[in-house]
């Protein structure tokens, strides 16, 4: 059974934690993040997808006060940025990209020194942290170093480290980036318990899975601009047909030319075809049992859609 924290709060409202207002970020010439404006609604999950050189990292860092912006208007928890950054990230929790815990200290002691940066009660830290290493299932490992630890224990210290200074607002980079799917479910179900007890958690991921389960709304974002933003199913609806049938292996040109007649679109890439269409039974009926080729029918998800705005090609 989960551990039941009193300081999160149970009911989550729907007014803006987050406001944005055509932010710019440049690095000389690059235009990082372009004009981009998004509202963050307080209790939910709110993400960020995009290729490697989107804008979404240097987005983060400006919610948190750890990146200037150039032009634009930014707003967290109610508190204009850069001018209260320091307030802002008093009730913000940080999750990096990568792990940086202290390998010199124990699993629990990581914890104690990080709460030491917000100038906590230690009575009230010790109790917030035996909470916190039940929540990530570390209880047996409180006194273990760092470097005892597997990549999943070391990124859900991560996470609750975060957790330390109760806060209102969780920003979460690439949370589950490099774990097993074990480790991966159990990060997941404890963000969605977060975000139940209404605290807002706003991340960055590549797991197309993990931003249809957890985020409320997202936004796809491409060369430092949005190019859409809404719910995984508004977004699903709005790009892509509801059905995909891909065929893996040697096709022909012929089959390809037959499957444009029956798809609403067909698109080739290296070895593989794929034929978007709200009516899968007559391609799948054409195809039948194809020797020497690979056929899979699934629903359309989120992956089809971030192909379908940003793109197939490789980024550097």
């Amino acid at each position: 059974m989960t551990p039941v924290d009193p300081s999160i709060s149970p009911a989550p409202s729907t007014h803006a934690v987050i406001s944005a207002r055509h932010l710019c970020k440049r690095f000389g010439e690059l235009r990082a993040v372009d004009d981009v404006s998004f509202d963050i609604p307080a209790g939910r999950c709110f993400g960020f997808l995009g290729p490697n050189g989107a804008g979404k990292t240097t987005t983060l860092k400006m919610l948190m006060g750890l990146a200037d912006f150039d032009a634009g208007e930014l707003s967290v928890l109610g508190k204009a940025l850069p001018d209260q950054a320091r307030a802002i990230r008093a009730r913000v929790g940080l999750v990096p990209q990568g792990d940086n815990l202290d390998p010199d200290f124990t699993v629990r002691e990581n914890l104690f020194m990080y709460a030491r940066f917000f100038g906590l009660a230690r009575q009230r830290v010790a109790e917030r942290v035996d909470w916190l290493l039940e929540f990530a299932n570390l209880t047996h490992k409180a006194d273990a170093r760092v470097d005892q630890l597997s990549g999943g224990m070391q990124r859900r210290l991560t996470i609750v480290r975060a957790l330390v200074n109760d806060p209102e607002i969780v920003i979460l980079d690439e949370p589950t980036s490099g774990l097993d799917p074990q480790v991966r479910h159990v990060i997941w179900g404890r963000l969605a318990e977060l975000r139940e007890r209404g605290v807002t958690l706003v991340l960055t991921s590549h797991y197309m899975e993990e931003a249809e389960r957890l985020c409320d709304e997202l936004v796809v974002m491409d060369h430092g601009r949005i190019l859409d933003q809404g719910t995984p199913a508004a977004l699903i609806r709005r790009h892509v047909e509801s059905d995909v049938v891909e065929i893996r292996g040697p096709v022909s040109d012929e089959v390809v030319e037959t499957l444009s007649t029956m798809a609403l679109r067909v698109e080739r890439h290296g070895t593989a075809v794929y034929a978007y269409t709200r009516e899968p039974a007559p391609i799948l009926d054409f195809l039948g049992q194809p020797d020497g080729l690979t056929v899979i029918h699934r629903r359309a998800g989120l992956e089809d859609v971030f192909l379908h705005l940003t793109g197939r090609e490789l980024r550097e």
